[in-house]
């Protein structure tokens, strides 16, 4: 079993949810993405994403898109990426997922990027704009390397659809909660319970649900009927209006620290019938 899949384990054998923050690589700089990630790992992450930037992030809202053009600018890469991690593995067995898009995969070479991502301690990879019909090389050599290879559900995918990337997703399934880019919500569809319950019927497959969550109060929220919890924009924006000499670390080390205890406090909640 990959790292991923054991921590889900561990999590259901206790009847809980998972906490899964995400940060872009290289924002503010390369330099505090290690002391970032060990933050989050202190703050009580399950899993950790680690955005790899792109010019352009289709999927992504404005404040992530910012986050993007800073690391950019400052010179991240993907082989950065692929240091921050090795430098952070040798303290940490929290499992890592890249998340990014297809452009810098293909650029850097299918073969080299599986090979580099598994010899650098990641653990799964999620293409945003590759969808599985597309996705048969990359999955192929990810697999090899025992990537897990994760895959997108949004609330307009059809019954088909979910059945086509649940056959094909491992690790976990990403659904989207909202219809649109990422990026902080007031509030979350009335129906986001009901339609990840549809896909819970479906699969034993977890189910972590990402886009628009961004209080304590929506984390745990969603921790009562969700597998995980994924929150990004909301985790970029304590690093966008941290000013240059405050305590970015110790702010984002308190925010995650305060969505992590939310879902624990809502994970007794509905234990009952997580399914």
């Amino acid at each position: 079993m990959s790292r991923i899949a054991d921590k889900f384990a561990e999590l259901r054998s206790r009847r809980e949810a998972g906490f899964i923050p995400f940060l872009t690589f290289g924002d503010p700089d390369a330099e505090l993405t290690v002391p970032l990630l060990e933050a989050l790992d202190r703050a009580g992450a399950d899993l950790i994403e680690i955005g790899v930037p792109f010019s352009d992030p289709m999927a992504d809202g404005p404040v992530l898109q910012r986050a993007a053009e800073r690391a950019l600018a400052g010179g991240a890469s993907l082989r950065g990426c692929f240091d921050a991690v090795v430098e952070f593995r040798r303290g940490s067995d929290v499992p890592i997922i890249l998340f990014g898009y297809y452009n810098p995969i293909f650029r850097y070479g299918l073969e080299r990027f599986a090979a580099d991502a598994r010899t650098a301690g990641v653990d799964g990879v999620l293409c945003v704009d590759l969808p599985p019909e597309e996705s048969v090389d990359l999955d192929r050599l990810a697999r090899a390397q025992g990537l897990d290879v994760i895959y997108l559900l949004a609330p307009t995918s059809t019954l088909g659809r979910m059945r086509k990337v649940l056959s094909r997703a491992r690790g976990f399934v990403y659904f989207v909660s909202v219809a649109g880019v990422t990026g902080a919500r007031a509030a979350l569809p009335q129906n986001l319970e009901t339609l990840v319950r549809s896909v819970k019927r479906l699969t034993s497959m977890p189910i972590g649900v990402g886009f628009g969550i961004s209080t304590p109060e929506q984390a745990a929220r969603v921790a009562t009927f969700a597998d995980a919890v994924i929150v990004g924009s909301a985790i970029a924006r304590v690093v966008e209006e941290c000013p240059p000499d405050g305590d970015l670390v110790g702010a984002v080390e308190a925010f995650a620290g305060s969505l992590a205890a939310a879902v624990r406090g809502a994970r007794i909640y509905g234990a009952e019938d997580r399914r």
